[in-house]
């Protein structure tokens, strides 16, 4: 992890690399909300942003990513704004970053070391902790290379193959090959505990809904107002890291699981992805995934595009969809009236607009929750003996009873059942 006091913040430049092939590494969205994003990131990180820029480039230098005259530009920029630490919003090479250090004579981490840092920050449970190690250790692994300082001192066999520092190299990397495998094991325990733990709910049953989206869309205010919880929610970019869960009652004979989970972003490294499976793997099993989506956000269909890639990713075929996805658009009360008045005519079977903040429109969404997990019933009449203590409790506890009548010898009941 870096380095960083958090007494004091660090002053941060911002660099986001525009490539003018157009290859910005999957990134959705235009300039403004890349340079909006990744200056989140940084306050997220607890960090002061002193320079935010695009720089454009025709190719990416291999030695030093960019070219001597912007990096000129650039080293100018960064003392006359007293920046301490240099933040590339795209990934870089570990070659290209110390060389970068050595050019500019400050820190350089690029966009994967920075969503590192946060969920660093924000790990608190066991499970998050592994899964931020897990990742930290597959990324610098890939960083190790022979022109550290250190490893100067030791030559790996005779000397006359690979150069100084070989045998350190590899030691390191066996150390962090030892580890990853260690965290992998434990995180293995992990899902097989969640799955006994679904298996447990599916048996007293309790059906899962899961909150997912774009990260700072209002998820954990949401699942807060409908839970009465207290998940740490504020505005900025991966309040929430560790999963969280809270059964509600929808209805009389309808409780089900609220679940809230880790935020999704643009271009997310492939090493979190691959980290954070197991926390994913709760949206995998949801019986319904509810999607929040901020659309006072100009680019809320961009980022309504990342996430839904994210889960085709994971597996989530595009017919499994149909049946247990919903979205909620989310944050009305920043909208005009001719923002939600265009908004409301859009508003489809599977579709909710609410304000999690004010509360606004929430009973539609909860609406829209009981029509997704309340079976198709039929109205039946059953009769049993009257000293049937037994069964009577089970269709009270497995049917909504609408009416009861006795005869003295049997009781008629009119209930209403999944069919």
């Amino acid at each position: 992890m870096l380095e960083i006091q958090q007494d004091k913040k660090t002053k941060v430049a911002v660099i986001c690399p525009w490539l003018k092939n157009g290859q910005n590494v999957a990134f959705a969205g235009d300039e403004k909300m890349r340079e909006s994003e990744a200056e989140g990131l940084v306050l997220a990180m607890g960090q002061e942003v002193v320079l935010l820029q695009t720089v454009k480039l025709a190719q990416i230098v291999p030695k030093s990513f960019f070219g001597k005259g912007t990096l000129e530009r650039l080293k100018n920029e960064c003392l006359e704004h007293e920046a301490e630490l240099l933040v590339v919003d795209m990934p870089i090479s570990a070659v290209q970053q110390r060389n970068l250090e050595k050019i500019l004579n400050l820190k350089v981490i690029d966009r994967t070391a920075v969503i590192l840092e946060i969920f660093g920050q924000r790990a608190h449970t066991k499970e998050g902790k592994l899964q931020v190690e897990l990742a930290h250790l597959t990324y610098q692994r890939g960083r190790l290379v022979r022109s550290w300082t250190h490893l100067e001192r030791q030559r790996g066999g005779g000397g006359f193959l690979g150069g100084p520092g070989e045998t350190q190299i590899e030691l390191d990397r066996r150390h962090l090959d030892d580890r990853i495998v260690k965290i992998k094991r434990e995180l293995e325990k992990v899902r097989q505990t969640r799955a006994i733990q679904r298996s447990a709910r599916v048996k007293v049953p309790y059906p899962v809904a899961a909150l997912v989206g774009y990260t700072n869309a209002g998820k954990s205010t949401l699942f807060n107002l409908i839970t009465h919880a207290q998940v740490f929610a504020q505005d900025m970019l991966f309040a929430t890291l560790d999963p969280t869960m809270r059964k509600i009652k929808l209805d009389k004979n309808l409780d089900i699981i609220l679940s809230d989970t880790v935020g999704f972003i643009s271009n997310l490294p492939h090493e979190l992805v691959m980290a954070f499976r197991a926390t994913l793997e709760e949206v995998l099993e949801a019986d319904v995934i509810v999607h929040v989506i901020d659309v006072s956000n100009p680019d809320y269909k961009e980022q309504r595009d990342d996430v839904l890639n994210v889960l085709h990713e994971l597996g989530l075929t595009k017919i499994e969809f149909e049946g247990r996805y919903v979205e909620v658009l989310n944050k009305i009360d920043l909208l005009s009236e001719s923002e939600k008045k265009h908004l409301q005519s859009k508003i489809g079977t599977r579709t909710a607009a609410v304000s999690a903040l004010s509360g606004e429109g929430i009973n539609d969404f909860l609406q829209l929750l009981k029509t997704k997990f309340s079976p198709k019933t039929e109205i039946k009449t059953v009769s049993l003996p009257i000293d049937d203590g037994k069964k009577l409790a089970e269709i009270y506890r497995s049917a909504q009873v609408i009416d009861r009548r006795d005869d003295g010898e049997r009781i008629f009941l009119r209930i209403k059942s999944p069919s």
